[in-house]
């Protein structure tokens, strides 16, 4: 029987509110590696401080990934093992991690990525919104071509899934019942796996009326039902 190929890169999923939704095969791939790769080094602190793991980590994040890529291959090249973590989620989804995912495979390197916590994956189920067809979306751009990416959805039959901030929510809503109409479905879930989640469904008139009322926090996932074929 031939040898496992051994991972250069491994990317960890972390959890997005409820630290005990980590799998207990990603603790043993963070307390294995030679050196984790972070978003936020003091987010990843109180994480592996919290599991008592003790291994090396530095900073990987949107603002340094260019500069860092080539000396990070340059180290699994010579036989480093390294993990890529995200603050919440898995790595790479509107997340950094995609240039040095690419950057490895160009290299030959092995990339492995573990399965484990994405915050889109509940927010859909919980929608109640049809399931078997979806398209993520991410971050809506915040001012320039915010409008052309929404007009570009106007026909997107598929159940449409957002992240959003809570300072921005209220923009994002109203936007996007002019552009779909008042009577478009839409669930917004917000604090995921942690003590106060919530999740408020209903047209997009409604969900804004709610959130007139009631004060908007945490981390939120935005989910909007696509266009009736036969409308």
């Amino acid at each position: 029987m031939s040898e496992a190929i051994k991972p250069d890169l491994y990317l960890v999923p972390t959890p997005i509110g409820n630290l005990q939704d980590i799998t207990l095969r990603a603790l043993d791939v963070l307390k294995s590696v030679d050196l984790i790769l972070a978003e936020d080094t003091r987010t990843t602190g109180k994480l592996l401080k919290h599991f008592e793991i003790q291994r090396p980590f530095q900073s990987y994040h949107i603002f340094n990934e260019h500069k860092t890529v080539e000396k990070l291959v340059e180290r699994m090249e010579q036989g480093q093992q390294l993990a890529l973590v995200s603050d919440a989620g898995t790595p790479a989804i509107s997340d950094p991690g995609f240039l040095l995912v690419r950057a490895a495979r160009e290299a030959g390197l092995v990339v492995n990525c573990l399965p484990g916590a994405t915050a889109f994956v509940p927010a859909l189920v919980n929608s109640g919104l049809p399931n078997d067809r979806f398209v993520f979306e991410g971050f809506l751009p915040h001012k320039k071509g915010r409008k052309t990416r929404i007009e570009a959805l106007l026909d997107e039959q598929r159940t449409m899934i957002f992240y959003e901030s809570p300072h921005r929510l209220m923009k994002t809503l109203e936007q996007l019942k002019e552009a779909f109409g008042a009577e478009r479905q839409a669930c917004v879930s917000r604090e995921l796996t942690k003590m106060f989640e919530e999740n408020i469904a209903g047209t997009l008139e409604e969900v804004i009326e709610y959130y007139t009322e009631h004060p908007i926090k945490g981390e939120i996932v935005l989910t909007v039902a696509g266009k009736n074929p036969k409308a």
